[in-house]
């Protein structure tokens, strides 16, 4: 068992509770006076990087946990795993933990998550205090249809191709996280799966004093992005409903079409099939014919 704020491993009648609290996802002037407060009368903080939490807090003239102070612990990644079982141990002995990442929402896109289904499985309550998203600013930015939208997070760095023919013929407006030194190959990519006509728009340093958004078609982005810098969301506009031709000759055309376009046969097949919207068997077969 963990040990709480006073030293001793204890079991509470009645458990803390875990509150999320998103930051800024650029400018500091977005915190809300309830994060602030929240900052300021916290015992427990686990914050992604401890140092830049301390940064934010100087800047927005809070003293963490105030005269008492607050115990500030690493919560990252690499010991997520870890430092969840010690965060829950606290819980459940009854302190309260604030959680906070760089900035946005824990648990969305970042640590978070395993804590909080923790918690959930042993009863102990979670609440939030909401805060900006890049995902939601840059789809509200991005002048796409943002009636119907899916998060997918950062595109894997192996099997893009794979990944991005699942998604072809996704009809809801794809929201993305990229790397600046990524992002020009992740479009090349996005132009090879879904069309290079697919329209799209590049929001980078959201809120922040360089912010951009760029917009256009996946083809022309992919050549303006090989310079960019920044914080990056890429959104892309969903696929347009059409008739599926499902006749062996025109499956067979189309993989044939994609390998003359540097494609391996597994990845066209997988291409063609998450366009189209059909079985990747029956396209293989209508392949191999």
């Amino acid at each position: 068992m963990g040990w709480n704020v006073s030293g001793w491993a204890t079991v509470a009648e009645e458990p803390g509770i875990l509150t999320l609290a998103g930051l800024p996802i650029g400018n500091q002037e977005d915190a809300q006076p309830r994060l602030l407060e929240a900052l300021h009368s916290a015992r427990i903080i686990a914050a992604e990087d401890t140092r830049r939490l301390r940064r934010f807090a100087s800047r927005a003239g809070v003293r963490l946990g105030g005269e008492a102070g607050a115990r500030v612990v690493s919560y990252y990644d690499a010991n997520e795993n870890r430092r969840a079982g010690e965060l829950l141990e606290e819980l459940r002995a009854g302190n309260d933990v604030l959680m906070v990442t760089d900035a946005g929402m824990p648990a969305v896109s970042d640590p978070g998550y395993r804590l909080v289904n923790a918690c959930a499985d042993a009863g102990v309550p979670v609440t939030a205090i909401p805060g900006p998203s890049a995902v939601t600013t840059a789809l509200a930015l991005s002048g796409l249809p943002s009636d119907r939208f899916c998060f997918e997070g950062f595109p894997p760095r192996k099997g893009q191709a794979g990944r991005f023919a699942e998604l072809a013929r996704e009809s809801r407006t794809l929201v993305f996280f990229e790397s600046p030194r990524r992002v020009g190959a992740t479009l090349a990519a996005m132009a090879e799966a879904f069309g290079a006509d697919r329209r799209a728009a590049v929001c980078r340093e959201l809120t922040k004093t360089h912010e951009e958004v760029r917009r256009g078609t996946l083809s022309e982005l992919a050549s303006w992005a090989r310079e960019v810098r920044g914080e990056v969301t890429v959104v892309v506009a969903g696929a347009e409903s059409r008739p599926v031709s499902r006749d062996p000759d025109d499956l067979a055309a189309a993989v044939a079409e994609r390998e003359a376009g540097g494609l391996s046969r597994k990845d066209a097949v997988q291409q063609v099939a998450g366009e189209l919207g059909v079985p990747k068997r029956e396209v293989y077969d209508a392949a191999h014919r």
